[in-house]
């Protein structure tokens, strides 16, 4: 079984520049949760700095869906995120998260208009 596309020179610059538009926007994926990890990082609190290198960025790519995660993996970093009754939350995902989110959003829509 085969499958034939056929279409000229216009349909080939069209899979052209979608598949660059695809690689494009992984480059803002990578790069907006590159700079999400760093920002989480810098806002983390630091005693001896384990929950600051804990905090971890990864990537999924199912399919058509790219995405990156940063999570905190030390044990106690919900307690530092969100607080206990004992102790007030220092927040540092979620700030880190907010200001990105802006960055991002920008940064996809300059890539589609100029597209």
């Amino acid at each position: 079984m085969g499958v034939t596309l056929s279409g000229g020179s216009g349909f080939e610059h069209f899979l052209d520049a979608k598949i660059n538009v695809g690689t494009e926007v992984i480059e803002v994926i990578k790069r907006n949760g590159a700079q999400m990890q760093q920002r989480a990082q810098s806002l983390a609190p630091v005693d001896t700095g384990f929950l600051k290198r804990d905090i971890t960025l990864s990537f999924t790519n199912a399919g058509v869906e790219f995405a990156a995660a940063i999570s905190g993996d030390a044990e106690y970093d919900t307690y530092q995120e969100y607080g206990t009754r004992f102790m007030p939350g220092k927040p540092h995902i979620r700030p880190a998260y907010y200001v990105q989110r802006i960055i991002f959003t920008k940064d996809i829509r300059e890539l589609v208009l100029r597209k």
